[in-house]
């Protein structure tokens, strides 16, 4: 360990500018209102009121109020009011059901972020790598339709996905992902690509596409 000597002075060591430290202050200061926000709503059950940061590390990326809200309205007509939803890895998609859909109709979001187990129930903990395993029990076919986001826009991620996906629907499917991966996406789930575009609460570097196995008017 270096020992400061008597010759050296505060002045010598390296001072950030007063606008670095500022908008670093303001970091910590907004996180800390959020963590606060996270605390009480889960200590008084209000988890509607929960907004959880994108973890960039876990290729996170929210949909766009309008994004959510078309796809909310989408896959609760597809559903019906005492239908059922599985949610892979979209949490947005999947905070706008619960605040919308009817008490009769069930929606599942399977994640591998640990901090939506706020959900109580209906969150089941969903690793990609392990498509057939669940940290709760799973009937097969068992979900009128089912909603897949696949966190990274790889051909492994999308086949393991594509596992899940066929073992939990009851036939209608909807994959949200990048536009090079529409090839794949056909062959495996039958899947095209519909007029909608999805959009994100920030700019992608990829384009990306809305895709079906159904008939819709999503656009």
């Amino acid at each position: 360990m270096q020992i400061m000597s008597e010759c050296e002075s505060d002045e010598d060591v390296p001072q950030l500018p007063a606008d670095t430290l500022a908008a670093l202050q303001e970091f910590y200061t907004d996180q800390a209102a959020r963590d606060r926000q996270l605390q009480e709503a889960i200590q008084g059950q209000d988890v509607g009121k929960v907004d959880l940061e994108e973890d960039w590390n876990l290729s996170q990326f929210w949909y766009s109020d309008d994004t959510a809200d078309a796809l909310t309205r989408e896959v609760l007509d597809v559903a019906g009011p005492s239908g059922s939803v599985a949610c892979l890895s979209c949490p947005t998609l999947y905070k706008r059901l619960r605040e919308v859909k009817p008490d009769t109709c069930r929606v599942v979001l399977l994640e591998y972020d640990q901090r939506f187990n706020i959900y109580g129930e209906d969150f089941m903990f969903y690793d990609f790598n392990s498509p057939l395993k669940f940290d709760q029990p799973l009937e097969g076919k068992s979900f009128d339709i089912v909603v897949a986001d696949p966190p990274y826009l790889s051909d492994d991620c999308l086949t393991k996905t594509a596992i899940t996906v066929k073992l939990l629907t009851k036939g209608k499917i909807m994959l949200c992902t990048g536009e090079k991966m529409e090839d794949l996406a056909s062959r495996l789930l039958g899947v095209e690509p519909c007029t909608f575009i999805p959009q994100h609460t920030r700019n992608l570097g990829n384009e990306f596409r809305c895709y079906v196995n159904y008939k819709t008017g999503l656009s």
